[in-house]
C-alpha cells in the first residue's frame, strides 16, 4: 500500500472516530435536557397540556391576532432558536437570534417598543411550555382565591442574566382537578433593575388541542388591586394556530433590505 494512500486511510479512522464522539456527546447532552427534572407541581400541568416530549418535539409556531379593518398581525417563531417574525399591518419585527430589527410598512416610522414587544404574545401564548425553558427556579406559591374556587400556584424566577428581563416572575396557577392551567399571574419589570411583587393576571380558559398540543385560543385580561383580582378587562384570541414539527425557513427572519436594527 502507497504511503499516502495509508494516511488517507488514517485521517478517515481519526475523522469518522471523531464524529462518533461527536454524535455521542450530542445524543447524551440531548438525553441530559430530556431528563431534566422538575417539581411534581409543574410536571402535572405539563402533562395536562400534551406534555413536554410532545411539546419538545415540535420546531415552530404560528398564530395571528384580529387588528382590525380585517387585518392581522402574524407571529412565527422557531420553537428552538426562538427567531420569530412579527408581520403587523404597518411594521414587521423580526429576530434572527443575533439581532433585533424592525421595518415599517408605510411613511410611519414604529413607534413601540421593540425589545419590550417582541417576544410577548409569544410567551402569553405558549404558557404553560414557555416556562420549562433552561435557567428557571421553581417555588410553591399561595394558592389564588378567584369565585369561591381555589388555585394552586408554582412560582417561576429566572436566574440572573436569562432573557431580557431576568426579574420578571410567573405564577402558574392551575385548575386541582384537570391540572390544567386557569391562571398566570405576572410583573413587569422591563427597563427596572429590581424585582416587582406587583403582579397582573390574566385567566386562561380556552384550550384547543393542536397537533396534541393543549394551546389557547383566547385569554382574558382582568384589572388587579394590591394583588387581588378585579373585573375582566379585555379578551385577546389567537387566530389561525398552528404548531408543527417542520422548522420555519431561515430565510423568513433574515434582515430585510430597509431594516433597522434596534440598539440596546
Amino acid at each position: 500500500m502507497k504511503k499516502t494512500t495509508i494516511i488517507l486511510v488514517v485521517m478517515t479512522l481519526v475523522m469518522s472516530c471523531k464524529q462518533k464522539e461527536k454524535d455521542a456527546f450530542i445524543e447524551q447532552d440531548v438525553k441530559s435536557v430530556a431528563k431534566r427534572e422538575y417539581p411534581a407541581s409543574i410536571t402535572k400541568v405539563f402533562e395536562a397540556h400534551g406534555g413536554l416530549d410532545a411539546w419538545n418535539s415540535m420546531q415552530s409556531l404560528t398564530f395571528s391576532m384580529d387588528r382590525g379593518n380585517g387585518k392581522r398581525e402574524i407571529t412565527t417563531t422557531n420553537l428552538k432558536s426562538r427567531a420569530s417574525l412579527i408581520d403587523a399591518p404597518n411594521y414587521m419585527l423580526g429576530n434572527t437570534g443575533s439581532n433585533l430589527w424592525v421595518k415599517s410598512k408605510d411613511t410611519s416610522a414604529y413607534k413601540g417598543n421593540a425589545k419590550f414587544y417582541n417576544g410577548l404574545m409569544f410567551y402569553f401564548h405558549t404558557m404553560p411550555f414557555i416556562v420549562a425553558d433552561a435557567g428557571i427556579t421553581y417555588t410553591a406559591a399561595e394558592p389564588l382565591e378567584f369565585e369561591g374556587q381555589t388555585y394552586p400556584g408554582v412560582l417561576v424566577s429566572y436566574n440572573a442574566g436569562v432573557g431580557v428581563s431576568p426579574d420578571d416572575q410567573y405564577i402558574i396557577y392551575y385548575d386541582s382537578e384537570t391540572n390544567k392551567m386557569a391562571w398566570l399571574g405576572y410583573t413587569v419589570t422591563f427597563g427596572s433593575n429590581q424585582k416587582s411583587t406587583d403582579f397582573s393576571y390574566i385567566r386562561y380558559n380556552n384550550w384547543k388541542t393542536i397537533n396534541g398540543i393543549e394551546l389557547p385560543i383566547s385569554i382574558d385580561l382582568y384589572s388587579d388591586k394590591d394583588n387581588v383580582i378585579g373585573d375582566k378587562r379585555s379578551t385577546i384570541e389567537f387566530l389561525d394556530v398552528t404548531v408543527s414539527t417542520n422548522a420555519p425557513e431561515p430565510s423568513l427572519f433574515a434582515l430585510p433590505e430597509g431594516a433597522t436594527i434596534v440598539k440596546d
